[in-house]
Order: C-alpha cells, then sequence, then structure tokens
C-alpha cells in the first residue's frame, strides 16, 4: 500500500442505529449493519460493483466492493464516547483478499486510490454525514 493513501475514516452521524442491540449481532455493540446497507446502496448509485448485502465481524459490519476491477472491502463499526454523546463511526478499506494472504498482510497491500475515492464521495456529498476525516494506518499507529 502506498504509504500515503488514506484508508481508515472516521465520520459522525446520527442517522443510524447507535442504541438498539438487535438480536442478529455477535455481539450486543455491534452496531453499522445499516450504514453499510446505505453504503452498499449509495456506491451502486455510482455504478460500483458491491455484494448484495454486507458481512458481519464480531465488533462491526463490512462490504465488499469492486473498482477498477479490484476487490476492496470496507469494515466498519461505532466508536461511543459516551452515555450522553452519538459517538464516531469509523471504518477502513482493505483489499479484499483470501484466507492465506490475509496473514501476511496482504489487505493493506494494494489499495486503490479509487476505492477511497468512492467512499468518500458517499460520505462527503450525503447530508445524513457530517465531520468526515481520512487518515493513514501509519497516522493511527503514531497517536
Amino acid at each position: 500500500m502506498d504509504s500515503q493513501i488514506k484508508t481508515v475514516v472516521t465520520f459522525e452521524s446520527t442517522a443510524f442505529n447507535m442504541a438498539e442491540p438487535k438480536d442478529y449481532f455477535i455481539n450486543p455493540c455491534c452496531f453499522g449493519d445499516d450504514v453499510a446497507v446505505w453504503l452498499i446502496g449509495e456506491l451502486r448509485k455510482q455504478g460500483v460493483t458491491t455484494d448484495e448485502k454486507p458481512g458481519q465481524e464480531d465488533f462491526g459490519w463490512y462490504l465488499n466492493f469492486e473498482v477498477n476491477g479490484t476487490a476492496h472491502t470496507l469494515v466498519i463499526g461505532h466508536r461511543p464516547t459516551g452515555e450522553t454523546e452519538a459517538g464516531t463511526w469509523i471504518g477502513w478499506i482493505e483489499r479484499r483478499r483470501g484466507f492465506l494472504p490475509s496473514l501476511v498482510g496482504a489487505r493493506d497491500r494494494g489499495i486503490q486510490a479509487a476505492a477511497v475515492d468512492a467512499i468518500d464521495r458517499v460520505l462527503s456529498n450525503s447530508s445524513l454525514i457530517r465531520d468526515v476525516r481520512w487518515q493513514s494506518r501509519q497516522d493511527l499507529d503514531k497517536g
């Protein structure tokens, strides 16, 4: 991965469920299914190929999408900040890889700027979203 590309995004939005655990959540705090479904719809409006539905991890959700013939994944979750605050949504883009390549860090290599641009266009152009910020993984590790 190009060390200059920023693949981690945070944003704020109260338009999505952040408080009511659903019976299908792996863990009670696995919010983000509605964000992922919304993102899939918005990406498709741009002509981006996506999976039909998002997948679930133990901490949040992910959606697979393709730009320029290259498969990527956006992992997304909710980071609460306090009892009365909405918190922040956080996501990061990875390359979609198989199990063995993933073990050796292949998900972090070859992320295309067009993948970041596609997600950024959806987030930055929506009235549901505010305070979109992109960072590199290296910035997070320092911080």
